[in-house]
């Protein structure tokens, strides 16, 4: 614990800001497994019902941690155009995700209907309806992008730790599995950057 954790914990009144960016440095030193109130109250140097007070619930902290993340992206300097608007938060999105571990199994594992994350939510849909789609295929696209990059990151993620190459060749047999043997040198870890851009391409196009 830094000596400033210790003051904001022991001697400061403690905020759901400070309880979060707490909460944030345990999951990138620790990752998401061990995250609790528990834990994040021993870095404070505080109780957890001090923590409970401004979080509620370890469900609710971890809400207010997605949107805390999903707030780390820049909503200005955006594209005019609405495609390369729509390209630059999907972009903006996943790199954000990546910056913290397991940001992706984080924001997925939520349903935060929290500021930050509305103000993202609003910005992609009023790209999707600059390009003239109609209410309900821009609010679809939106979520198609949005699930997409996130199960993408997630499974950056965790190969990250796990890497899936490995496995796969190990699994996967031209015997058994013809199709997917026939891919497999297209779906190693040094991929999903060109992963990434196919697959918004994919939505766009279609949108």
């Amino acid at each position: 614990m830094t000596k400033t954790q210790a003051s904001e914990g022991r001697g400061a009144r403690l905020d759901p800001g400070t309880v979060i960016q707490a909460a944030l440095e345990l999951l990138d030193e620790k990752g998401l497994d061990a995250l609790s109130t528990r834990a994040v109250a021993d870095r404070l140097g505080v109780r957890m019902n001090t923590v409970l007070w401004h979080v509620k619930t370890k469900a609710g902290m971890l809400e207010l941690m997605a949107d805390a993340v999903i707030g780390e992206i820049p909503l200005d300097d955006l594209p005019e155009t609405w495609d390369e608007r729509v390209r630059v938060l999907a972009h903006r999105y996943r790199g954000t995700l990546l910056a913290h571990r397991d940001g992706a199994a984080l924001v997925v594992g939520t349903n935060a209907a929290e500021p930050h994350t509305l103000n993202f939510a609003n910005a992609l849909v009023d790209a999707l309806l600059d390009g003239d789609l109609e209410e309900r295929a821009a609010a679809w696209t939106a979520w198609t992008i949005v699930y997409f990059t996130l199960g993408l990151a997630q499974e950056e993620q965790a190969a990250a730790h796990q890497p899936l190459e490995g496995r796969l060749t190990a699994s996967v047999s031209a015997a058994a599995h013809p199709a997917l043997h026939r891919v497999l040198a297209h779906l190693g870890a040094d991929s999903f950057d060109e992963r990434f851009e196919f697959g918004l391409s994919a939505i766009l196009a279609r949108s």
